[in-house]
């Protein structure tokens, strides 16, 4: 609690006003009693000059022996003992003036008898010497008024000196202990009213004032303590909220990612761009696990020496990849990469749904042009198979053919035969059946079939994500490795056949190559139909397809496309 004021300004305020009241009092009430004891003074003045002009009156009428000397007499006597006069008895009378006067009645005590008796003529010889008296007791008296007067004077310069300094005091005082300590604490009121807290008041006193001055700054700093608290408070709920707004929106863009068409990486980088833009994050990381190639990575933003956190992304138990990243403070929230590991999952799943379901439309709709190429031109090219081999045999019997006749029939069953093999050859690559959506997947079990067809060493090196292949582009790519492996074992008697599938950002290089026998590309009957059958499905991918082989060095088919297109 805290403690009253060791000198309260109140108090020393209060002093100084009484000290001030008590010298008006003082003043006034001394100056009031010089005043009333200086209107008697002057009377006693008069009255005592008067004694001189009767001194010399009666002698006059004893000199002239006036009827009127009685009644002068009794006029003398009256001035003598007048009311004025016998004041002069008080006990604030200087002595040596009552002395005088005393002298003065006792002098005239003797010589009032005179005035009765024949001997009137002594008072004329000592009439003189009585107004002398006379003479100095109203000097007497009008130096005791001068005196006085003078004292009032002193006295009353003295109390207004006093009055003087007491009042220069207080205002000195009020404006040291009140005034300028009031100042600062305005001044302080201001600051404080204008958010500044930080507030030291130097105010050193032990009034009321250096109290108010301490109790407010202790306000102040508590002040200040409360509103940096809400001020953090207050950034901390800001920040929450500009975190769940960021939230929100990176869920919002994340999902609109998904509303597409069709997903491609370039959906799934502009997800990661989404994440990496919030506070904290400063590098994200896709990999997406592709089990016959590896793991597809996508990597946004900025690399920074720290470990990677990471997140498994499942879908039905089933693991399709990790969501990676890297953060600086503050941390990121953790439901918002769950939520996102969630999006990108669905993503990948979906990526996979979409093309597997593509890719079968595509397989179904070859399934059903094989069924009616088999059903209507292959049977008819079978029946004329049939009845050319009937031609011959009668041709043979009857023996009157001619060599032209012959050579006809020779062109015509060639050309039903290549005819009827390259039916065949498409009958086969429409009836192609893929059941993964995943390249990896679908190559191996595509070639699968082929390799246990062959002696040959046949080896698959895929660096080609599926996810940048749309079911178009699969169907093709796998259709056109096929042909050239088929190729390679049916003519090529090689040892060895690579497969080589890779790609350098949008560019696609597929490279099937072989050491057995190659061939003549000016050939056309050895190359049969396959190599057109390629270049057509190169030209469907808007791409090239390049054959590098000669006699004896083996063969090299080349295709490459780009994704962009």
């Amino acid at each position: 609690m805290q403690n009253r004021p060791l000198k309260p300004v109140t108090s020393t305020i209060a002093r100084a006003m009484l000290v001030i009241l008590l010298l008006s009092v003082a003043t006034t009430s001394f100056a009031l009693l010089t005043l009333a004891s200086s209107l008697n003074d002057a009377e006693a003045i008069n009255v005592s000059g008067s004694l001189r002009m009767q001194s010399y009156r009666l002698a006059y009428d004893i000199n002239t022996n006036s009827p009127e000397l009685t009644h002068h007499l009794d006029q003398f006597e009256q001035s003598l003992f007048s009311p004025s006069m016998a004041a002069l008895e008080h006990w604030t009378v200087p002595t040596n003036i009552k002395k005088h006067y005393y002298g003065l009645i006792g002098r005239w005590e003797n010589l009032h008898p005179l005035m009765h008796t024949p001997q009137q003529d002594q008072y004329l010889q000592e009439v003189a010497e009585f107004v002398h008296l006379i003479d100095r007791f109203v000097f007497e008296l009008q130096e005791f008024s001068v005196i006085k007067l003078q004292v009032l004077s002193v006295a009353g310069g003295i109390g207004l000196s006093l009055i003087l300094i007491v009042a220069l005091f207080t205002i000195h005082f009020t404006q040291r202990k009140i005034v300028s300590p009031l100042n600062q604490l305005v001044a302080a009121s201001g600051k404080v009213q204008s958010g500044h807290f930080d507030i030291k008041i130097d105010i050193k006193s032990d009034n009321e004032i250096g109290i108010l001055a301490d109790n407010f700054s202790k306000m102040s700093s508590e002040l200040g303590k409360l509103y940096r608290g809400l001020e953090q408070k207050v950034d901390e709920k800001t920040r929450r909220l500009r975190q769940a707004n960021e939230s929100l929106q990176v869920l919002y863009n994340c999902s609109q990612e998904l509303s597409v068409s069709r997903l491609t990486s370039q959906n799934f980088s502009t997800m990661l761009e989404t994440l990496v833009a919030i506070e904290g994050l400063t590098a994200a990381k896709l990999i997406i696990d592709e089990t016959k190639v590896g793991n597809t990575e996508i990597v946004v933003g900025t690399e920074i020496d720290q470990r990677w956190h990471y997140q498994d992304l499942n879908i039905d138990g089933k693991n399709l990849g990790q969501l990676c990243w890297q953060y600086t403070l503050p941390c990121p929230d953790q439901t918002l990469i769950d939520n996102i590991s969630n999006i990108l999952a669905r993503g990948i799943y979906y990526n996979r749904a979409q093309k597997q379901s593509e890719q079968l439309l595509l397989l179904e709709e070859r399934a059903t042009i094989a069924r009616e190429l088999h059903d209507s031109l292959a049977q008819s090219l079978s029946y004329l198979k049939i009845q050319m081999t009937l031609l011959k045999r009668q041709l043979k019997e009857k023996d009157n053919g001619c060599d032209n006749t012959n050579n006809i029939v020779t062109d015509i069953d060639s050309g039903l035969s290549g005819a009827y093999t390259q039916l065949r050859e498409l009958l086969s690559t429409f009836r192609l059946t893929i059941k993964e959506a995943d390249f990896g997947e679908a190559l191996v079990e595509m070639l699968e079939p082929l390799d246990n067809q062959t002696d040959a060493m046949l080896v698959i090196d895929n660096h080609l994500s599926s996810l940048s292949l749309d079911a178009h582009h699969q169907i093709h790519v796998l259709q056109v490795i096929r042909e050239a492996v088929l190729n390679a074992i049916k003519h090529a008697q090689a040892d060895e056949i690579i497969v080589t599938c890779s790609q350098k950002d949008e560019q696609v290089d597929i490279k099937i190559s072989d050491d057995g026998l190659g061939f003549d590309p000016k050939n056309e009957k050895l190359n049969h139909y396959g190599l057109a059958i390629m270049a057509e499905r190169a030209s469907r991918l808007h791409g090239n397809i390049k054959i590098t082989t000669m006699l004896g060095d083996g063969c090299e088919v080349n295709l490459t496309f780009s994704l962009e297109i």
